[in-house]
């Protein structure tokens, strides 16, 4: 048995992007290097939605790109070569890098995808933008831009639903009593 708790309506949501948006480009001090990577796949339509935000009240376009941090999880088996392939799709050498995802948890995720960063080129900085942060770390990583705030414990689960792939846009919390799921 699960309880579905809605943490975040489409308003919220988009309230929560919209001032993501601005606190980048003011920490950043502009558009100029800045690259917005959406880590795969929850975190690229919230990247696409930063990006089009900046754009829209900057007036200059900003470079958009993925982070498929596939090769680079430490839960599986490495190539046999030990050589990983970055998947990176655009040149982050010198420039001012923010990782976007939907939840930060244990931060193994954006550990990858700072890996993942790194082995594409050196960039000047690179930052983290998150919907929702729910605690729980396991590596000493902290979100630069955070949507909302949700400590949770190990047995709930955050789920933002987008309508990009979902067909609507809300976060929910989901609570497990009892028995098996």
């Amino acid at each position: 048995m699960s309880n579905i708790i809605e943490i975040m309506d489409s308003s919220a949501l988009n309230r929560a992007i919209t001032r993501i948006s601005h606190e980048i480009v003011e920490k950043n001090k502009g558009t100029k290097d800045l690259v917005i990577l959406g880590i795969k796949t929850r975190g690229m339509p919230i990247a696409k939605r930063i990006a089009a935000n900046i754009e829209s009240f900057e007036s200059s376009k900003v470079e958009l790109g993925s982070v498929d941090i596939t090769e680079y999880r430490d839960d599986r088996a490495k190539e046999e070569n030990g050589i990983l392939r970055s998947r990176i799709d655009l040149e982050v050498k010198d420039k001012n890098v923010v990782l976007v995802d939907d939840v930060i948890y244990t931060g193994r995720t954006c550990r990858a995808a700072i890996n993942a960063v790194m082995d594409a080129g050196r960039p000047q900085k690179i930052q983290l933008a998150v919907i929702v942060d729910r605690g729980h770390r396991e590596l000493p990583i902290r979100p630069d831009y955070t949507g909302k705030n949700v400590p949770t414990s190990r047995e709930e689960m955050i789920h933002v639903l987008l309508k990009e792939q979902d067909g609507k846009d809300v976060v929910i919390l989901t609570k497990f009593e009892g028995g098996e799921e």
